[in-house]
């Protein structure tokens, strides 16, 4: 996948099926849509997603924004999903004031040689949000383009968005989360080095800090399945491991405010350091809480582990 970023000086000459949006969490919905160009590869068309860096929300309210999928994390889920350009358009004073007929005209149509362009059916996009369905199939329509709009999809009579997604991890709802999102919510990240208290106690971990922009869900103690690529590089492939994570700030043993993210593997003992993995949170067990020390701290980790078994059907 090619990744077009931190620039407006772009053309891919290729004809393209393009996706619009932006695409938080690449949910179910998010997915029905990418669909459309992925199809028309079949016709010859690369599959294209456009969408603005930083997103309009984040660049309007600034870092009080989390995000259900960090930029990195955005980018390895559309290379997995076969996407061929990822277009990263710096949203800015300049480009938040592009009327949509040049946003279709200019980014669209000159600088991606759009032959196709697949949005929701509440799509929004130029100044102030001024374009819309039926103006972004007038516009297409004058240029020869063809467009697929996708009407939402619903899950419980409620229309599936990334805000319903979001609502589902902040409670710790995380099968709700994984029905929305065609997958458990992850976590991706560098295994960090910790305090090796757990390996005083018998019981190491593996530990990753999400980005400050990633939303997270309610601290506490989660089955978990971790994924480790073989070379590394994107941790979505290769070898899979069963655990129990702890999402928060390890108050028995820890004292600085870093958020982590601590997960015991069952029945490893690999150095993992510096190797990039992705955390996938499949239930929640309990709150986090502080202990009376580690003796009380491995005793809870241990009725965890059997909670987590159970669940995955290990017991």
């Amino acid at each position: 996948m090619e990744i077009i970023s931190q620039t407006t000086e772009f053309t891919i000459k290729e004809r393209t099926a393009i996706a619009i949006g932006k695409f938080d969490g690449i949910h179910k919905g998010h997915q029905r849509l990418l669909q459309e160009i992925f199809e028309a590869k079949s016709r010859g068309l690369k599959a294209a997603v456009f969408t603005f860096d930083p997103s309009p929300t984040f660049f309007l309210k600034g870092s009080s924004i989390r995000e259900l999928m960090t930029k990195e994390e955005k980018r390895a889920q559309f290379a997995g999903m076969g996407v061929d350009y990822l277009v990263e358009y710096p949203f800015n004073r300049e480009s938040a004031s592009v009327l949509p007929e040049d946003y279709v005209n200019q980014f669209l149509v000159k600088k991606m040689h759009a032959a196709l362009i697949a949005a929701g059916e509440d799509v929004t996009f130029g100044y102030r949000g001024a374009g819309d369905a039926k103006l972004l199939r007038k516009l297409a329509k004058e240029k020869g383009i063809e467009v697929s709009i996708i009407p939402k999809l619903s899950y419980n009579g409620r229309e599936i968005s990334s805000t319903y997604v979001r609502e589902a991890v902040q409670e710790g709802n995380m099968e709700l989360a994984a029905l929305l999102m065609g997958q458990p919510f992850f976590v991706q990240g560098i295994v960090a080095h910790g305090n090796q208290i757990g390996r005083t106690i018998g019981m190491p971990t593996v530990n990753v800090h999400p980005d400050k922009t990633k939303l997270m869900p309610p601290n506490g103690v989660y089955c978990a399945t971790v994924h480790l690529s073989p070379d590394g590089e994107d941790g979505r492939s290769g070898r899979v491991f069963r655990g129990v994570t702890n999402v928060g700030f390890k108050p028995t043993v820890q004292q600085d405010k870093r958020l982590g993210v601590e997960t015991f593997l069952f029945d490893f003992d690999e150095d993992l350091y510096d190797r990039k993995i992705t955390v996938f949170l499949h239930h929640f067990l309990r709150p986090e809480m502080k202990f009376d020390g580690l003796a009380a701290l491995k005793e809870a980790i241990s009725g965890d582990v059997s909670a987590a078994k159970r669940f995955f059907g290990q017991e």
